[in-house]
């Protein structure tokens, strides 16, 4: 791993903390997220949020993404940091990369890493290289 920004330090140690807010109780995977916005000076945060019926479980990604949306509405996503205990670090599952190709750039930096620190950074586009957008179909009236 290449050397690290401070943002991108303070973002794994705001993420590692984000991860023991989460409320996993079938799993046991906490999940903790940081999102880096170019707009906002302030990180956005994310925690897993599970339920007994496990469709409506929300994973720290899209957390961190909605609660940013809720608070600035409009986005210019630069990068997040995922922190979970698995080795090697698990990245984002395919619901988060769709979620995120919503609202990012395919240069988007996604920061795998666990409690031991951060491992790999990661294009969008490279684990998420066709998403589904709206822009690749024409409506014909």
């Amino acid at each position: 791993m290449p050397t690290l920004s401070s943002n991108i330090k303070e973002a794994y140690e705001t993420a590692r903390k984000a991860r023991e807010q989460a409320h996993a109780p079938y799993s046991g995977f906490a999940v903790g997220a940081a999102l880096k916005l170019l707009n906002a000076s302030e990180l956005v945060i994310g925690c897993n949020v599970e339920n007994a019926s496990y469709g409506l479980t929300l994973c720290a990604e899209r957390n961190a993404f909605t609660a940013a949306i809720a608070k600035y509405r409009t986005l210019e996503p630069e990068f997040i940091v995922i922190v979970s205990e698995a080795n090697p670090p698990s990245p984002p599952c395919g619901a988060c990369l769709q979620f995120m190709a919503e609202f990012c750039q395919p240069t988007f930096e996604i920061y795998l890493a666990n409690t031991k620190g951060i491992h790999e950074r990661l294009l969008l586009k490279d684990l998420l290289p066709r998403p589904f957008q709206m822009k690749f179909w024409s409506v014909k009236s």
